[in-house]
């Protein structure tokens, strides 16, 4: 409970500092949110786009498989953007960014922690929650949505090339089945998904690092259990927003 109750509390100062105090004015530094978004965004691009093509390519063959034995294969346009816009585009995306991002924003506060940078920082009257905590955050937030649309686009076009090659599917056929299969509530989905994965992430990274304690030893541990935390929380939180979008 008092971990809980720290997490809730470090939670509400970021929300304050990044989303209450901007409002009246008093924003964080521009210059590192631009160098946050730069490295957790740009720099998780060519992974993204990897794993997403390999998962569009596999949805497809996995669908044309059922759906031959009723001769629908065209319908595998609609069920693999269907899958990837609602569900795997914006799961797998934040995975691998909780993964990547998650796991280094945790070990790089962490290590400053235990060498006591932000100590100093507090020492020279400077928030470290509004100088190093809100701008992750603010970074995260702004490249997950990026990241997942660049992933959907990615998948729908993996699988668009198996339609292509393996199921005599015309790439402009594919095209016009896959997009009409989708409504706009699917992409409101997606987008509020990668919202809340991406502030998930950004909370359960800076909590570990911000509280890490044990050396180099206690840096690890935080850092694994920032990936591990984060992929539960992402995949509980996904659980209800399916719930609540399409079943409530």
């Amino acid at each position: 409970m008092e971990r809980f109750g720290r997490f809730c509390l470090l939670a509400g100062e970021i929300f304050h500092r990044g989303v209450v105090r901007p409002l009246r004015g008093e924003f964080a530094k521009l210059s590192e949110v631009v160098r946050c978004v730069y490295r957790m965004g740009i720099g998780s691009v060519p992974i993204v786009c990897l794993i997403c093509s390999f998962v569009g390519m596999i949805l497809a063959m996995q669908t044309a498989y059922q759906l031959a034995k009723f001769g629908a294969t065209l319908y595998v346009a609609s069920l693999v953007s269907v899958s990837v816009v609602r569900e795997l585009g914006p799961l797998i995306t934040a995975i691998l960014v909780s993964g990547r991002v998650g796991a280094g924003v945790a070990a790089e506060l962490g290590t400053m922690s235990v060498s006591e940078e932000i100590t100093a920082l507090r020492t020279m009257a400077l928030n470290p929650v509004r100088i190093l905590l809100v701008p992750r955050v603010a970074g995260l937030v702004i490249s997950l949505p990026i990241l997942t649309l660049i992933g959907d686009a990615v998948a729908i076009l993996g699988g668009l090339v198996i339609g292509w090659a393996y199921l005599n599917l015309a790439p402009s056929l594919f095209y016009k089945v896959a997009i009409e299969g989708l409504v706009m509530k699917d992409f409101l989905t997606g987008f509020a998904k990668s919202v809340i994965f991406a502030v998930l992430i950004g909370l359960i990274s800076c909590y570990k690092g911000y509280y890490v304690r044990g050396g180099a030893v206690g840096v690890g541990t935080a850092t694994t259990e920032t990936v591990v935390q984060s992929i539960v929380a992402i995949i509980i939180a996904d659980l209800l927003f399916t719930a609540l979008f399409y079943f409530a």
